[in-house]
């Protein structure tokens, strides 16, 4: 292959990962849009709705558990051509779906695909890339897995403003009938990447470390000449075998000791990439992608610039990629980490104290909302000014709360299970009731019930009482704060993207050695997938207690420990092969890199 080949050829492998990075973005965007029209359409109850939503959370982290094994018996290529056919079949059995269980298997669906899509892809990128392409590579994998985001929230921002107009219209049929194919069309919209992706995927080459692991060296030099030049091939492929000469080496003295993956080599870098991928979900920003328009709106923008500021969010985490991509080849993955958490920090801490603000004068109206609980359990309340002016009158110390807007939150408890309200606004043009149920609460299944809460009784939680554990009123901001609030948002985004967005798929696939780098990268996006979940679900109830600023100032005490790991323990990977960066963690040519 000539040089300008090869050039075109990098670019398509590129290309194709980064399609990978779409359908993950796709992946964790599109219900945002299309649950409201699901839920008006579909005549599911509240449980069946969070199974349709929380599904792709257990295919990923079913799929996740066992991709690096899988990874390592098909070969990368075959596992991510296989990730991206399930994710194909899962739009039409979700689109095409009337009834719960088929959205319920298209949405496993989606999720494994996610799962295994999130391992390879960075996976076969650390090992088919150069060393001074691969920050890049990784990098464009970020870069349109955040273009995948905005494009599920310009897709349903689009039939948003579709619905707004057919409601106009004063028809309920009409209405109904287009909510239903607008869920339908938001699934559709993401097939054409998805097939892509299938066809590309079979089109690249396998890693060739993978060949090289399976004896095919002859195979893995000819993947790696499809885009290095003959001389960083032969290099390359010295450093393989030197590697795995060291390896049957240290195996061959019967030292049990040199035997065991608890070795330097292996522990460190295991360890240093669990805690990078724990503390990444410890900065709090999935649940802020994922509640970022309830909270522009309790910041006190109103729901149509909150949901636009969710829209400008999305495409500030998108450009900023860019940024990360161009960088983290120049300055390197240390640099960029150590900039971005530090950015992080500053900002949560100050959107914590905007909010706090407001927050430290909020008056708990929980008494009162109990003495509202029915004969079956249940409440059901619609609060305007005359609601909030009576729960304030009831509990007897709201005085400084009279006649300006304000919010409430609901935190309530069936047994072992708890559930927060979405807040809702006393100045709301339309106020909408807010239900509390036991199908809001109590989880449908078990495997429901062990996401919410692993040691619940959910038998004992299906006849227990409603509690009202707390019922929040809390003065509503004016439209400056939100907007401050939106910046300093945005500047969370920013220098997430910049940073961590770019280098954790890097500090994922570098840092593990090449024995164990499939079945550790599994093991670590699991870890992260569940401090992620655990985030998620004590959000709600967190800021719905103790509100937004506590919750912001945690977030931010966990990325200083995310900062001190990348500036203290993290080395420097730029430029360096995969071998040597093993080397270091061995012991050896400990300065070379140290020093990088």
């Amino acid at each position: 292959m000539t040089g300008d080949e090869k050039a075109r050829y990098n670019l398509f492998l590129l290309l194709v990962a980064g399609l990978g990075g779409l359908l993950y973005g796709v992946d964790v965007g599109i219900i945002a849009g299309a649950l409201p029209y699901l839920e008006a359409t579909s005549g599911l109850n509240a449980g069946q709705l969070s199974m349709v939503a929380a599904a792709v959370l257990l295919g990923s982290v079913i799929s996740t558990l066992f991709a690096g094994a899988l990874s390592d018996w098909m070969g990368r290529r075959l596992l991510m051509a296989l990730s991206g056919m399930l994710f194909v079949a899962s739009i039409p059995a979700i689109a095409l779906s009337h009834g719960y269980e088929p959205l319920v298997l298209g949405r496993l669906l989606q999720g494994i695909s996610a799962g295994l899509i999130g391992v390879v892809v960075p996976l076969y990128l650390a090992e088919c890339l150069a060393a001074t392409d691969r920050g890049k590579g990784t990098g464009i994998f970020q870069w349109l897995l955040t273009l995948g985001i905005v494009a599920a929230a310009l897709v349903g921002m689009f039939f948003s403003i579709r619905v707004d107009q057919v409601a106009k219209l004063g028809d309920p049929a009409k209405l109904f009938t287009f909510k239903d194919a607008a869920w339908r069309s938001i699934f559709w919209v993401s097939l054409p990447p998805g097939v892509l992706f299938v066809i590309g995927s079979f089109m690249v080459a396998e890693s060739p470390r993978w060949l090289f692991r399976r004896g095919k060296r002859d195979a893995a030099r000819e993947a790696l000449l499809r885009s290095r030049t003959n001389e960083q091939a032969n290099l390359e492929l010295r450093e393989m075998e030197e590697a795995a000469a060291a390896e049957r080496a240290q195996t061959s003295t019967g030292s049990k000791i040199k035997e065991s993956l608890l070795r330097r080599k292996y522990v460190i870098p295991f360890v240093l990439a669990c805690v990078i991928l724990a503390c990444n979900q410890a900065t709090g920003v999935n649940s802020i992608i994922l509640y970022n328009a309830n909270i522009l709106l309790q910041s006190g923008l109103s729901d149509v610039q909150a949901h636009w500021g969710y829209v400008i969010f999305t495409i500030v985490n998108f450009l900023a990629t860019i940024g990360g991509v161009v960088l983290v080849d120049r300055k390197g993955r240390k640099f960029l980490l150590t900039m971005g958490t530090a950015g992080i920090i500053v900002s949560l801490v100050g959107t914590g104290f905007l909010f706090r603000q407001r927050e430290r004068l909020r008056v708990d109206s929980s008494s009162a909302v109990q003495s509202m609980v029915s004969s079956d359990q249940k409440v059901t309340l619609t609060y305007d000014r005359n609601m909030a002016k009576a729960l304030l009158s009831a509990t007897g110390g709201g005085a400084h709360l009279s006649g300006a807007p304000t919010s409430l939150v609901v935190i309530y408890s069936y047994g072992d299970f708890r559930a927060a309200t979405k807040a809702v606004r006393s100045d709301e043009a339309a106020a909408t009731a807010i239900a509390i149920t036991r199908e809001s609460c109590v989880p449908a299944n078990n495997v429901v019930a062990f996401f919410s809460n692993p040691f619940g009784d959910l038998k004992a939680a299906r006849h227990a009482p409603l509690k009202i554990d707390n019922a929040l009123i809390t003065p509503v901001p004016g439209q400056s704060t939100g907007w401050m609030v939106a910046m300093t948002l945005f500047v969370f985004m920013a220098f997430y993207a910049v940073g961590p967005g770019v280098c954790v798929w890097l500090a994922l696939s570098e840092l593990m050695p090449t024995r164990i780098r499939s079945n550790g990268m599994s093991i670590a996006l699991l870890l992260n997938q569940a401090v992620s979940t655990g985030i998620a679900a004590v959000f709600l109830p967190t800021v719905g207690k103790y509100g937004y600023a506590t919750m912001f100032w945690a977030f931010a005490g966990c990325t200083v420990i995310y900062f001190l790991t990348a500036t203290v323990f993290l080395p420097e990977t730029k430029g360096k092969t995969l071998e040597e960066i093993e080397a270091h963690f061995e012991g050896r040519e400990e300065s070379d890199l140290a020093h990088a």
